[in-house]
């Protein structure tokens, strides 16, 4: 197939993550997961007790540190200076910390950067939350893929049990509407739909029924070819 690439933006909890890993093994293209990226620097500056808000120190630590993303049997792995820290970056203290990290001007031109670097070549599978409008405003295909709060919230509430993230399901879906609101009102880069990106509503709609969505897009986009 042809290669191209693939923007999916979306809201916290939208399953964007696992949707994109799973379109990009169906193509046979590569999934960059920057949502994990920004968690990489959040978990980094909460190691090293840099002050959130002290926002020179945080771009500081950024530019400092050496991020990697490698392929692994159950999903991406994170790297962190050559650390794994696929599992540290997924902690409800990163998670509560994430947004406001990642509205940091200067952390976001950094990764953003990275991240324009590694579609350079075509055949990615971006997903976050500014990837059609800010990172690849030239991607071939865009998809905004979100979900009710509520539905978000019964997804992830799922996810985290049994882990360090575990929390009720109230608590949840308070944590997911309170990151819209800071994702949504950023004054760098904020959340919002492209211009030409097709919204997928996945509430009511199965893992796989979003993949083969998405699939039909890139069909369509290349003429017919399968995917």
């Amino acid at each position: 197939m042809t290669k191209f690439n693939i923007a999916i933006d979306g809201p916290a909890g939208a399953g964007k993550s696992t949707i994109a890993r799973k379109v990009a093994g169906e193509l046979g293209f590569v999934y960059v997961d920057t949502g994990a990226m920004y968690r990489a620097v959040t978990w980094k500056v909460l190691q090293d007790g840099v002050n959130p808000l002290d926002t020179e120190a945080v771009a500081r630590t950024a530019a400092g540190m050496k991020i990697e993303l490698v392929p692994g049997p159950n999903g991406q792995l994170v790297f962190v200076d050559g650390r794994d820290v696929s599992s540290d970056i997924r902690t409800k203290l990163v998670t509560d910390q994430v947004s406001q990290i990642a509205a940091i001007a200067e952390v976001r031109k950094l990764l953003v950067d990275k991240q324009k670097q590694m579609a350079a070549s075509k055949g990615i599978v971006m997903d976050g939350r500014d990837i059609g409008t800010h990172v690849l405003p030239d991607a071939e295909v865009k998809v905004f893929l979100t979900a009710s709060v509520r539905k978000r919230a019964e997804r992830r509430f799922q996810e985290v049990q049994g882990t360090a993230m575990a929390t009720t399901l109230e608590e949840m879906e308070k944590d997911i509407a309170r990151r819209d609101m800071l994702d949504e009102g950023r004054e760098v880069s904020p959340l919002v739909q492209a211009a030409d990106a097709v919204m997928l509503d996945s509430t009511d709609l199965t893992i796989p029924e979003v993949v083969e969505s998405i699939l039909e897009m890139c069909r369509m986009r290349t003429g017919g070819e399968r995917a």
